[in-house]
């Protein structure tokens, strides 16, 4: 088959695992002998604060890549983002979808030109993934205010509180117009197609969790570490918890953690706690090295204050026959709770608990290792999450044409 998918971000012009989800989903295609180009936006990594160059890129096999980059910059992208449309990048999509595709698969479209883009699919079967909460919530990520978890919708007050342009076209039905267009919507967690119904976007909306790349399916050999020693991954940011995690850790000396990841806080946090032996920022790490340092980990600790709508990185941990530690927000509890390997906490107290236990109690560790390994193998791994999406395209492809 021919896929095209469409995003915002796409490595190395990325920030996080929407992007990490579309390299792998279409290698993976390709690798199975499908037709696979990749659109994005160039401008929108830039205006959004990127500082990787143009002209950098990573090998993607047979995948074809098409990377919009206009004249005017930035402007492209805020008019996607004020206007729901795609603005500047029009002709350059409607190049894209006059070609025969046979399936259309949406990403992270909100600078793309999203909702209006949605309706630009010609193919016989058009998807989108709700990699985050975009479809209901301005800041994509119910953080409300720029400092705590939605309680309540004022949205408009939370767009300006929270730094960002209102998008006023979302006061109407133009979203919800748009997903008619969608013959499936795929939710990552059961977390997040309970928000969607809740404001009323269900009937076509799929849970398809993400998988590990192929590159996390053979354990790699742990480095020794003569102390417990826990993982974080992820954005270093203010809606990732990381802040109060790393505060944690002058309560626990004997303990190590190792930030792997950038973002606004990784300095400051950097400086503030110097003191402190035990804290390791590690910046970003290639697959092959952070497939390691799972592996070495006690656990992973995913403490994010904003609700997730799965958590990426505590399946690329189970893949290492690492448990996990992970705020109860959103979805993240979802996959340590089904395989029992691991806590699900609601304050630090709990988190010291959670690390305590993996840390002195070694039979406890492993069982719960030996679990998250089980359930990596069992329900996310990359051919899993292909025969399961292909399955969904071929349900679609059966339904419209028995209608036809």
């Amino acid at each position: 088959m021919r896929f095209l998918m469409v995003t915002s971000f796409y490595p190395p012009h990325s920030f996080g695992g929407d992007a990490t989800y579309v390299r792998q989903l279409a290698n993976a295609l390709a690798r199975q002998g499908h037709e696979v180009r990749v659109v994005y936006c160039y401008d929108a990594y830039r205006m959004s604060g990127g500082h990787v160059p143009a002209n950098v890129a990573e090998p993607d096999g047979p995948v074809s890549v098409r990377k919009l980059a206009s004249r005017w910059g930035g402007l492209s992208p805020l008019i996607s983002q004020q206007t729901g449309r795609p603005g500047l990048k029009w002709s350059a999509l409607n190049d894209e979808f006059n070609r025969d595709w046979d399936v259309v698969h949406f990403h992270n479209i909100s600078l793309m030109g999203g909702p209006r883009i949605l309706c630009q699919s010609r193919a016989p079967v058009t998807l989108l993934t709700a990699h985050d909460h975009w479809l209901i919530c301005a800041t994509h990520i119910l953080w409300k205010n720029g400092e705590k978890a939605c309680d309540g919708r004022t949205c408009l007050r939370c767009q300006l509180r929270s730094g960002k342009p209102p998008q006023l076209w979302r006061l109407g039905q133009r979203m919800a117009r748009a997903l008619t267009h969608v013959d499936r919507i795929f939710a990552p967690s059961d977390f997040t197609r309970r928000a969607l119904a809740e404001q009323g976007i269900a009937g076509r909306v799929a849970v398809l969790p993400n998988f590990a790349p192929a590159a996390f399916d053979a354990q790699v050999s742990p480095t020794p570490y003569d102390r417990p020693g826990f993982l974080f991954v992820g954005r270093v940011t203010a809606s990732k918890g990381i802040g109060e995690l790393v505060a944690l850790f002058r309560q626990r000396p004997g303990y190590d953690l190792r930030v792997v990841g950038d973002g606004d806080l990784l300095e400051p946090l950097r400086a503030q706690y110097a003191d402190l032996p035990n804290l390791h920022f590690l910046g970003r790490q290639a697959q092959l090295e952070l497939a390691g340092l799972y592996r070495s980990a006690t656990a992973s600790i995913l403490p994010s204050r904003a609700p997730e709508s799965f958590g990426l990185t505590t399946i690329e941990g189970f893949s290492q026959g690492t448990p996990a530690i992970v705020r109860d927000a959103g979805g993240a509890g979802e996959v340590v709770r089904h395989a029992d390997a691991g806590f699900v906490y609601r304050d630090d107290a709990g988190c010291l608990a959670a690390m305590d236990t993996l840390a002195n109690d070694p039979a406890r560790r492993a069982s719960m290792g030996d679990a998250a390994r089980a359930a990596f193998t069992a329900h996310y791994r990359e051919e899993t999450h292909l025969a399961t999406y292909l399955a969904q395209i071929e349900d679609l492809r059966a339904q419209k044409g028995a209608a036809t």
